[in-house]
């Protein structure tokens, strides 16, 4: 019999943008216990803040955010995890923040987000991107004078209706049409409208189709369904976390069997878990992370792992079947500015 090895991809910020992380940082995930143990250094380059792969290729995207001119790396991943680079290739943009791959493969999408552009680049046979057949400029603002005064694109994503981009600074998720042939992205009517001051950040599709979205600076959760014009109207919203001060909600996942909600909360350093039926969402519980300024969380199975970025630590969570709730498995591990975490599971070693 064969068995997986598993491991954790680890991005954070290096020297340029005042982190300590030395690269992409490859951890082996024990399925059982869901204990983490550091491998090492995968890949040295800068600030790889953001990871995401190829959908069936070993191939894995790492967005370089850069003050001025932005990059992203490919790396092809062996069995046992080691990295190769493949390409590197400028985004057109500063400080790209998010990246994704379009579902049949073909290309990279990638969010430059103080340069409010979202950036399209080929991917060939192999999986390397190419130069990019689009960089597509994103206007609009916000009433939050200081982080609203332009776009910025803070994620980049493909559903069922086409292409979706969560703009902090516009207060919009927008949607576009991929050409499949040209390359190029094509504005369509905004999927989503969001209150002024809202700071669109990350959002996932819930199993039910519910199109769920966190907001930075309204540092709520709110949830939005299809209007008969095709839009998505707001149908509900809670606070992210709670706390004396603002609590810069980060990042949203969604349990697979659709029954929780969970978000990262920067300000209160907490995880908020939300109950959802369909309808709604209830705050069941807020959860401790265990460091300081949790930017990032990935779900595997049933654990929750979560980056505290200026903590320089990596906190492991068991998620209880019957509540939801995370609880601590042992102590947060160390590892310098972590931004992003990407789980791999490798081809059977025998």
């Amino acid at each position: 019999m064969g068995s997986h090895a598993e491991f954790v991809f680890v991005g954070g910020y290096t020297g340029d943008k005042g982190g300590a992380a030395e690269g992409i940082v490859r951890l082996r995930r024990d399925p059982a216990s869901g204990l983490l143990t550091r491998l090492g250094v995968a890949a040295r380059t800068p600030s790889p803040s953001f990871l995401t792969q190829h959908p069936t290729l070993p191939v894995l995207y790492a967005v370089n955010e850069l003050d001025s001119d932005g990059t992203i790396s490919a790396f092809t991943v062996a069995a046992d995890g080691e990295l190769t680079p493949l390409s590197i290739q400028p985004t057109g943009g500063s400080d790209p923040a998010h990246l994704s791959v379009t579902s049949d493969g073909r290309f990279l999408l990638v969010a430059n987000y103080s340069s409010g552009s979202v950036a399209v680049h080929p991917l060939d046979a192999e999986g390397a991107p190419g130069e990019r057949t689009d960089l597509l400029g994103l206007e609009g603002s916000g009433p939050d004078v200081e982080r609203q005064r332009g776009s910025h694109a803070h994620m980049v994503v493909e559903d069922r209706a086409g292409i979706l981009i969560s703009d902090l600074g516009a207060d919009r998720v927008w949607r576009c049409r991929l050409d499949p042939v040209s390359g190029r992205l094509t504005m369509l009517a905004p999927a989503v409208e969001a209150k002024p001051g809202t700071g669109p950040r990350h959002l996932r599709i819930a199993p039910d189709g519910t199109l769920l979205l966190v907001g930075e600076l309204a540092a709520n959760l709110s949830w939005y369904r299809p209007a008969a014009d095709g839009s998505l109207e707001l149908a509900g919203e809670v606070p992210a976390g709670e706390g004396a001060g603002p609590a810069f909600p980060s990042e949203i996942v969604c349990a697979r069997d659709g029954r929780f909600i969970y978000v990262a909360n920067r300000g209160p350093n907490t995880v908020s878990t939300f109950a959802w039926d369909g309808d709604g969402a209830v705050k069941v519980a807020e959860t401790p992370t265990g460091g300081d300024w949790p930017r990032h969380m990935i779900l595997v199975g049933d654990h929750l792992y979560v980056t505290n970025q200026l903590s320089h630590s990596v906190t492991t969570f068991r998620i209880d079947a019957e509540t939801g709730t995370p609880l601590p498995v042992g102590e947060p591990m160390a590892e310098a500015s972590p931004t992003c975490l990407l789980r791999w599971t490798s081809m059977p070693i025998r």
